[in-house]
């Protein structure tokens, strides 16, 4: 039990697939700049990502090893046809917002490399918890710069007004370099929160021992 909930939780903390690893940099700063675009974007990532890490986990034994990348690719791009017709379907303007950035997912780093590190040597059901942490932290992250960046942009979250009328927005937080300046202060917090928490571990291991 306690090695599943370690498999969950190192997505959200310890291996955050952007605050830790750095990984799928591209929709991190592109779309986060509202949390509803921030909140799709993560889901449809999980989704892929949990969809292709159950294939490969199942199907990795059957699958040549000189071939393997190449049908990882191909399983990920059937799930980002799936998703990108759902979202489509659901919501044409959420559709537009993401733009080309659904069908980048396949060329995410982040889920292929679970499939190639995870998925294709350890067991469905470890598969699946390693997959759905790494996209709770993905989706984690996702709203922390989304968040931030529509509070400071518009002065709202989901699209309701938090300030009152005399709330001057910051449009630079909508744009580019907005994504850029949260992006820093997000990745300094996390690495002060690590040093934090290795600088106490020995502490910690010392009383135990006493």
């Amino acid at each position: 039990m306690k090695e599943n909930t370690d498999t969950f939780l190192k997505g959200l903390w310890r291996e955050n697939p952007v605050f830790v690893m750095l990984l799928g940099m591209c929709p991190v700063l592109a779309v986060s700049n509202s949390v509803i675009n921030a909140l799709a974007m993560g889901l449809a990532t999980t989704f892929v990502l949990i969809g292709s890490s159950t294939l490969v986990s199942l199907l990795s034994r059957f699958i040549p090893k000189q071939v393997r990348i190449a049908t990882y690719i191909v399983i990920i791009a059937t799930f980002v046809t799936v998703v990108d017709y759902l979202i489509q379907a659901i919501s044409l303007d959420l559709y537009r917002a993401l733009g080309a950035f659904i069908q980048l997912i396949v060329v995410n780093c982040m889920i292929l490399g679970r499939a190639e590190a995870f998925a294709s040597k350890n067991p469905l059901g470890k598969s699946l918890l390693d997959a759905l942490g790494m996209g709770a932290g993905f989706t984690l992250a996702l709203l922390c710069l989304g968040s931030v960046r529509e509070l400071l942009g518009n002065g709202s979250l989901l699209g309701v007004a938090i300030f009152g009328a005399g709330f001057q927005p910051w449009p630079i937080m909508i744009l580019p370099p907005g994504g850029f300046f949260v992006l820093g202060g997000w990745l300094l917090l996390f690495a002060w929160l690590q040093e934090r928490r290795t600088a106490r571990r020995p502490e910690g291991g010392l009383a135990h021992a006493d």
